[in-house]
């Protein structure tokens, strides 16, 4: 199912049951993909790697007003933000402010339709901004590029 499906149920969910919060279950807990089903309006989102406990709690609390978001989500998001920041002075002087994100994406495998999401970008921009990478570190594919990468922000 494509991500517009997916967020079109998710929306009419919220639509027509307004009384009853709506939680998405999930086989990962990649963030993009939460924020995507929070935005929505979704009041929960709980992966499969989540007890049934846990999940009965995130229920509990979506119906007394909150939103339930695993623990593991926010701390992949940490880890994905503070490399950024504190690497940026390596990539700064190489790269453009987008293509030091662009980069830093190809480094943690995302693939170009998740980076222009992310971004708020055309995939075809991503591209581009991929092609003026490999050009930079005179790379020839994708895996060269983040395994060079990763050896500049060591």
């Amino acid at each position: 199912m494509s991500d517009t499906d997916v967020s079109a149920k998710i929306c009419a969910l919220v639509e027509r049951f307004q009384t009853s919060p709506v939680i998405v279950g999930a086989d990962g807990d990649e963030l993009a993909q939460l924020l995507h089903a929070l935005e929505c309006g979704a009041r929960g989102y709980i992966p499969t790697s989540v007890g049934i406990k846990v999940a009965a709690e995130a229920v509990a609390l979506a119906r007394a007003g909150g939103v339930f978001v695993p623990a593991s989500s926010l701390l992949a998001a940490k880890e994905a933000i503070t490399p950024v920041a504190s690497r940026n002075g390596c990539l700064d002087s190489l790269f453009t402010p987008r293509e030091v994100v662009v980069a830093e994406a190809l480094r943690r495998g995302k693939a170009n339709k998740i980076i222009a999401y992310e971004m708020d970008l055309c995939e075809s921009t991503v591209k581009v901004h991929i092609r003026n990478i490999m050009k930079k570190l005179n790379a020839t594919n994708r895996t060269e590029v983040a395994y060079k990468i990763r050896e500049l922000v060591r």
